[in-house]
């Protein structure tokens, strides 16, 4: 990455002595990542014995239009001459789509995700209004919304499940209740309960009291619009099916954030009550708190203070235009905070052991 120009890598330890479910996981999320919207051409490294499907990536990218390449460590006779095959390799790669130009697209193609990571009393009272604003106001110009965090809304997931189009009893509604089963069942399988850790601890010292109160807080970011999908971990959207979904994703912000991008997510929008410098090496993370303290505190890490609405008297839609007008401005090429310093947190979520 530092040789050639304009390239970007994702690090990851995962691809051997896995179940065989988390070695499709691994194959699923890389291969739907090199797809996303946002990657022009990818370059796949392979060692040459993992049990992820190297091949399967490589046809999957390809049929999507993506320029790619693969590299065999292995055959390559070693590291030395894999990475400056891997230059090569890269700076063609790199050549092939430097021509690509910006278009004009409606709003209505914009897929953005929504996340909450340190939260505080001030999440749920200011800057997860404000991202429900957003959201429900890009649902209603017909563009496409996702969230995630299963285990941040324990004990809220009824509510969710009324909103799900077909209502609880549906199957949408109901896949709803089955996630949240999966994973306290999972969590139970090897003697925890999920609901002793929550709020984690950073959460407690902002002033979270219960997993309801956060799982409350945690629902606004999704504003009032119908779900219309649940997904699993880095499912793609359906592009013709544009709306509100829930994608089953782990609380920890870089994992969850892998998941939703590899699903399609082009944009992340983020609120934090207690700070994270969390980024992506995929898409643009837009970082809004409702603390007014923990921004400045974190002037360099946040872009948005939500927290006005508690200092100034400002009102959600007042924040809300303001962070639907940066998220146009960064779909436009503006960089966000996140991006200026350099942020490309990755990591995939894992379902079993490694072995």
């Amino acid at each position: 990455c530092r040789q050639v120009q304009g390239t970007i890598g994702y690090f990851h330890h995962q691809g051997c002595c896995q179940l065989p479910i988390d070695l499709k996981r691994v194959t699923d999320t890389l291969s739907n990542l090199g797809q996303s919207p946002n990657v022009g051409a990818a370059l796949i490294v392979s060692l040459g014995c993992e049990g992820t499907d190297h091949e399967r990536m490589v046809e999957e990218i390809r049929a999507a239009g993506k320029p790619v390449e693969i590299i065999r460590i292995q055959e390559l006779g070693g590291t030395s001459r894999a990475i400056q095959a891997g230059i090569d390799a890269a700076q063609r790669l790199v050549q092939e789509i430097s021509g690509l130009q910006r278009e004009t697209v409606d709003i209505s193609e914009v897929v953005m995700a929504i996340k909450c990571g340190a939260s505080d009393t001030t999440s749920g009272m200011a800057s997860n209004c404000v991202i429900g604003y957003v959201a429900d106001k890009l649902v209603d110009l017909g563009a496409t919304v996702v969230f995630g965090e299963t285990t941040e809304f324990l004990g809220g997931e009824h509510i969710l499940a009324k909103r799900a189009v077909g209502g609880e009893n549906g199957p949408i509604g109901q896949k709803i209740y089955e996630i949240v089963d999966r994973m306290e069942k999972r969590a139970k399988s090897v003697g925890e309960d999920m609901r002793g850790g929550q709020p984690t601890p950073g959460n407690i010292a902002g002033g979270l009291t219960t997993i309801e109160e956060k799982s409350l807080g945690c629902i606004h970011k999704a504003g009032q619009s119908p779900v219309i999908g649940v997904l699993e971990y880095s499912e793609s959207i359906d592009p013709k099916k544009h709306g509100l979904y829930f994608m089953d994703t782990p609380g920890e912000d870089i994992d969850s954030i892998t998941g939703m991008v590899a699903g399609g997510a082009q944009i992340i929008l983020f609120t934090t009550g207690r700070g994270t410098p969390t980024g992506s090496p995929v898409a643009p993370v837009i970082k809004v708190t409702g603390n007014p303290e923990t921004y400045e505190k974190m002037m360099d890490n946040i872009d948005i203070n939500a927290g006005r609405i508690i200092t100034e008297g400002k009102t959600p839609q007042d924040i809300g235009e303001e962070i639907f007008d940066k998220m146009v401005a960064v779909a436009n090429g503006e960089l966000t905070k996140a991006e200026v310093l350099g942020h490309k947190e990755f990591g995939i979520y894992r379902i079993g052991d490694t072995f």
